[in-house]
């Protein structure tokens, strides 16, 4: 590998801001904010707007859509029915 040309792989703490959930994890991503983490160091954080903690898929709380298929949906848009 050639050398100073890859960025620097560290462990950083995502922070999932809809429910508050933190995990450690490395990352090569940037940033200027830190927190400090269980163990006691300090880590970069990095904002995320979803997580496992939050994302439908994994907490089995998926919106299910009520209506038919597309010909119901133009029915119910333009009042065809």
């Amino acid at each position: 590998m050639k050398k100073d040309i890859h960025p620097e792989y560290r462990k950083v703490v995502f922070l999932d801001t809809s429910t508050n959930y933190k995990f450690l994890s490395g990352s090569t991503k940037e940033s200027d904010e830190t927190i400090e983490w269980e163990d006691g160091n300090t880590y970069p954080l990095l904002k995320v707007e979803i997580s496992s903690d939050s994302h439908p898929f994994y907490t089995g709380k998926q919106k299910a859509d009520k209506v038919g298929g597309r010909v119901d949906r133009f029915k119910k848009k333009y009042n065809l029915n």
